[in-house]
This record gives C-alpha cells, sequence and structure tokens, in this order.
C-alpha cells in the first residue's frame, strides 16, 4: 500500500531529522523525504503538469506543487512531504466516504441477479446477466430473480415487484406480458425471450444516473468552481508581492524569510477543503437519499428541494394504493348481497382490470369456470357473459343506459358496477381504492416543515376528490382532469409562486410523466420499473411512500446546511492563518492544518448527511 510505504520513509526522516541533516551534504535527509516526497505527491505532481500545459495553470495542484518544491529549495523537507502526504490522507478519507455514499446507492439497488438460466439447444445452462444477448430464451425458476427485461413467452405466474416499486402485493403475469429485471418469481417456471441486454435495464439505468449526479451541479457547487478560478491567482499573485516587497523595503528583512512566508501563504490558501468537501457534501446527501429509498439524479434538485413551497400530488398510486377493495354492496329487485356479489365474481371471471380482481378476492371462493359462457368484454363500458343460463352484464352507468335497462340512481360516488341479469337492474357494487398508510402524515409533515400550499389532481370525480382532499388536510384539488389539463393545472400553480420559490409534483411516473417534466421538481412514486420515469423525474421514490417526499426536502436542507458550514468553517480557518503566515507567527506546519487538516474536518462534516 503506497500510504505504508510513503509513512515507512517519512517517519524515521521526522525522528531522526536533525542526524540526517548532518550528513554529508544531507544526503541522508534527501534519501528518505525525496522518495517519500514523488510517492505521495506524483499525482499532484502530475495532474499541475498536465494542466499548465492544457493551459490551467491556477488551481489547487499548481499551488501545492509551487509551495512544496519551494520548500524543498529552501531545504524544508518534511514540510514539503507532510503537505502531500496529508493531502493523500484527506483523498483517502474522500474515497471512504464516496464509497460509502456509493455502497448506499448500490444497497437500495440489490436486486441484481447474479445468473441467468439460458436455454441452449434445450437444455439450461447458468451464465452471468451480462453475457446473455436480446433474444437468448432463459428460464426463471420459483423463488428465483428475474435476470434480465423480457417477454414471458411461455408460462404464467405471480412476481414479487417489491423491490422496483415497494409495491407488498405480487402481480399477475401471463403469455406475452413484459417482465423487468429483479423482479421474483413467486409460482410457475416462465420462459422468457430476453429484449434488453442488462446494461439497458431500468435498473442498470438507474444506478448509472445516480452515481454520475455529480455531473448535474447545485449552485452553490458552480459558485465554488467559478471562486477558485479567481481565488486562485489572487492568492498566487499575493503570495509573489509577499516573498518580493519585504526585502525591498523592509529594513532587514531577508528574502528566505519571506520566501518561505509567501510558501506557507500558498499552503494555506489553497483551496483544498472547498473543492473536496462541498461536492462531497451533495454526494453524500444523494448516498444518504438513497439509503432511505430515495434516488436523487443529481445535487441541483437537492437544490431545488430547498425552494419548494408547493407540492402538488397525483390521487392513484400517490397518496392512495391504486389497490381495489369492495367497499359497498347494494343489491335491488330481489337479490341478496352475497348473491350479487357471487354473480359480479362469475361474470367477471376472466377480467384481468384490478377492478374484477378486487370483486373476486372479496367473494373469496372458487368458481366453477363451466358457470361463465360467451364472455365478451364491451370496450369502455363493461363486461356481457352467460352465467348458468342468464345473460348477465356489469359495468358503468353508460352501459345501463346503453342496453335501456332501468335504474334508479345515476350520481354516485367513487368507482361503481353496476349489475343486471336478463335485462332487469340487479344492484351495484362500489369499489374503493384505499389511502396509503402515510398519506395522512406525508401531508401534515410537509406543513410542519413550513411547505405554504399542498395540492391534489385528479382524473377521479368531483365527490372523490374532494372526500380524498378533506381526509388528508389537503389544501386545494382539482378533479376530472385529464393528463393535458393536469399539466395546465401546473403551469398555472407555476405562475402564481414567487421567483425563488419552487413547484414539486408527485406522480406515479408513468401517466404523469408530462406533468413531471413540466414542475420544477418531478418526483416519481416507485416508478422504477418506467422508462418514462426514470428518464423524465429527477428523483425517485423507491419506497413508494408518500411521507418520503417530506424527507428528501428535510435531507436538501440539512445536506444544504453542512455545505455551507464547511464553506464558513474553511474560510474563517483559511483568513486566520492567512494573516499569520503573513506576520511570521504560522509555520508550514500551521499550513498543512489550514489546507489539509480543515479539509479532512469538512469532509467527516459532509459524511454527516448520510447518517
Amino acid at each position: 500500500m503506497p500510504l505504508v510505504a510513503i509513512l515507512s520513509l517519512y517517519a524515521p526522516g521526522v525522528i531522526f531529522e536533525n542526524q540526517l541533516h548532518n550528513t554529508f551534504y544531507s544526503i541522508g535527509e534527501y534519501l528518505l523525504f525525496i522518495p517519500a516526497y514523488l510517492l505521495s505527491g506524483w499525482s499532484v505532481l502530475k495532474t499541475a503538469g498536465r494542466n499548465i500545459l492544457r493551459g490551467r495553470i491556477f488551481d489547487e495542484t499548481f499551488l501545492m506543487t509551487v509551495a512544496t518544491l519551494g520548500a524543498i529549495a529552501i531545504h524544508k523537507l518534511p514540510e514539503a512531504v507532510g503537505v502531500m502526504l496529508f493531502y493523500k490522507i484527506g483523498e483517502l478519507f474522500q474515497d471512504i466516504a464516496v464509497s460509502r455514499s456509493r455502497n448506499s446507492i448500490k444497497a437500495l439497488l440489490e436486486v441484481r441477479p447474479d445468473y441467468a438460466n439460458i436455454k441452449i439447444k434445450g437444455e439450461l445452462k447458468k451464465v452471468s446477466p451480462e453475457t446473455v444477448n436480446i433474444g437468448d430464451i432463459i428460464v426463471v425458476k420459483p423463488g428465483e430473480k428475474i435476470p434480465l427485461d423480457g417477454e414471458i413467452i411461455d408460462g404464467n405466474s405471480q412476481v414479487d415487484t417489491s423491490a422496483l416499486t415497494g409495491e407488498s402485493v405480487p402481480r399477475s403475469v401471463r403469455l406475452s406480458e413484459t417482465v423487468l429485471a429483479g423482479m421474483i418469481n413467486k409460482m410457475g417456471v416462465l420462459s422468457i425471450r430476453v429484449t434488453k441486454l442488462f446494461g439497458d435495464s431500468s435498473i442498470a439505468k438507474i444506478l448509472d444516473l445516480v452515481q454520475n449526479a455529480k455531473s448535474k451541479k447545485a449552485e452553490t457547487e458552480k459558485f465554488i468552481t467559478k471562486f477558485a478560478r479567481y481565488y486562485t491567482p489572487i492568492v498566487v499573485f499575493t503570495s509573489l508581492a509577499v516573498a518580493l516587497l519585504p526585502p525591498l523595503l523592509i529594513a532587514g528583512a531577508t528574502s528566505s524569510e519571506w520566501v518561505y512566508r509567501a510558501l506557507i501563504l500558498l499552503v494555506i490558501s489553497c483551496p483544498c477543503g472547498l473543492v473536496i468537501s462541498i461536492p462531497l457534501g451533495y454526494f453524500g446527501g444523494v448516498g444518504g437519499a438513497a439509503k432511505r429509498g430515495i434516488l436523487v439524479k443529481g445535487s441541483t434538485f437537492l437544490d431545488a428541494l430547498n425552494a419548494v413551497n408547493t407540492v402538488v400530488f397525483d390521487k392513484t398510486g400517490t397518496l392512495t394504493k391504486g389497490v381495489f377493495k369492495v367497499a359497498k354492496i347494494v343489491p335491488s329487485n330481489g337479490w341478496n348481497e352475497q348473491e350479487l356479489l357471487q354473480l359480479a365474481a362469475k361474470v367477471e371471471l376472466h377480467s384481468n382490470h384490478p377492478i374484477a380482481q378486487s370483486i373476486r378476492k372479496a367473494y373469496g371462493e372458487k368458481i366453477d369456470t363451466l358457470d361463465v359462457r360467451d364472455y365478451e368484454e364491451i370496450a369502455g363500458y363493461g363486461i356481457r357473459a352467460k352465467v348458468g343460463n342468464r345473460v348477465v352484464i356489469a359495468g358503468s352507468d353508460r352501459l345501463l343506459h346503453k342496453e335501456n335497462i332501468a335504474h334508479d340512481n345515476c350520481q354516485l360516488e367513487g368507482t361503481v358496477i353496476h349489475l343486471a341479469v336478463d335485462n332487469i337492474y340487479a344492484g351495484y357494487i362500489v369499489i374503493a381504492d384505499e389511502l396509503k398508510e402515510d398519506a395522512r402524515l406525508a401531508i401534515k409533515a410537509l406543513k410542519g416543515m413550513g411547505v405554504k400550499r399542498t395540492v391534489m389532481l385528479t382524473g377521479d370525480n368531483e365527490a372523490i376528490a374532494s372526500r380524498i382532499a378533506e381526509q388528508l388536510g389537503i389544501d386545494a384539488y382539482e378533479a376530472e382532469l385529464l393528463p393535458e389539463e393536469k399539466v395546465n393545472a401546473i403551469e398555472k400553480l407555476l405562475s402564481t409562486v414567487g421567483k425563488h420559490s419552487k413547484v414539486a409534483f408527485v406522480g406515479d411516473g408513468i401517466n404523469d410523466a408530462p406533468v413531471i417534466a413540466r414542475a420544477d421538481v418531478g418526483i416519481a412514486m416507485g416508478g422504477l420499473g418506467s422508462d418514462a420515469a426514470i428518464e423524465t423525474a429527477d428523483i425517485v421514490i423507491m419506497t413508494d411512500a408518500p411521507s418520503k417526499v417530506a424527507e428528501a426536502i428535510q435531507i436538501a436542507r440539512k445536506t444544504r446546511q453542512i455545505v455551507w458550514q464547511n464553506i464558513g468553517f474553511a474560510l474563517f480557518i483559511k483568513g486566520v492563518f492567512i494573516g499569520l503566515g503573513i506576520l511570521g507567527i504560522a509555520t508550514m506546519w500551521e499550513a498543512v492544518f489550514a489546507d489539509v487538516g480543515v479539509a479532512i474536518l469538512a469532509i467527516f462534516n459532509a459524511t454527516r448527511v448520510m447518517k
């Protein structure tokens, strides 16, 4: 390990510095310190040289190179090596912190399978998912993870999608349906034709987006980059003035003394603490969010969350579970509740719609498939089938009007399935979508954090929207909206907020992609399985919990607080030591603390956001 080799040279050199210095031409000192200097500072020297050749002279590597070579020239070898050594230690701490953040992201996405069962000439062979090509046939047995995105060509099953979407209820899949890498096969054997290479899968895309989040810099990071661009040349020319002017203007001042002070000033002024700790603070924020099931695509979105004062929610799948449940059974014309539910379960036997599934689940008994014949779906209206010898229809109020079936009430709240038998009305079943357990907590937490407005946009009817908004304590809502009308609603909200305020939209990441794209901050709920969510949203809530929105804002605020703590701390310490250096009170060792010591302390502070 290079660090061990450097310390094995540096430690004896410091301990026996006087003895080594007194050797012939101080050769012993050079034999220990110069190799230690090159081992610890080679990357800095190389970067400085490369940047000079490219015309980028004034940066932190240039300052360190000039300062340490100058220290060697005036025979301050331990100090020169100390600067490079402690910078290397600072880099080590930075790498550890970045690795922790990256591991948090990887742990969140640890749904990657270790192998794929590929079918070759009728036989199964275990291979790495990366080696499987588009068009290959893979077989996934019960209990195994689906290794790549693909289309089912044989078999049907239920798959656990919780690792991708946070949805605990298994999803039924069958022939011709698409499945995604990371889903877990629960029941039957599935044969799947691969449609995407592993590198193009949804999981790989998200991991790449988050790990490269540094490319989307926050305004604070951009400010520090600009600051360093002007700050560094000022420091260089100030140090040059400190080295040259006092010996000319002050009686008794020696060149060696003031050159040493100038070198100290260079080391103190090096902006390593800022250059290292600020991006690390934001990257730590991204990693800390990932640890909590929140994927943030860049530090710019963490900054944007700090300015959010209006949060807009979609309803279905965001504030509600999107899982339908029988809430009420109202029979008519001689039918009772159990008979009506049994009739509905039979007529909905072959439908894969969530409403049909909720009715069958409420009935809970096995249905004889021979009882149901002539099944027909009437697009946009409902279903017609023969149950026994009777013709049964089930569907919307519009279906009753289409079939001229007399019934009492057309204006019912909620999702309603009407039933008729042989053209005589039999009653209706109300299907309700359940609120998510933490939906109330989410709205309460946002208001507690100072978010001024919470708004709900939904395609559902006015009655349902009003009830949900009242239950959750939402400030305003708009109902019966088409996707394009939701975009108009967001536009209207954006025009009402102040210049320095932002609007966040939280949606399911598929139907709401246009609105997510238009908002200042687009947040997708459990949208990992959706390419639209991955490409459009700025933030993806992996756990599908609306309360994570408040948590994301909290992380963003903590990240900014830590970043500005680092900026203030670094500038204050540097200011103090620059004064001490010019006065000749600070030595090169104090300079090392003011540069690398501050950087290390800032790194430790930055890692707090991950806890």
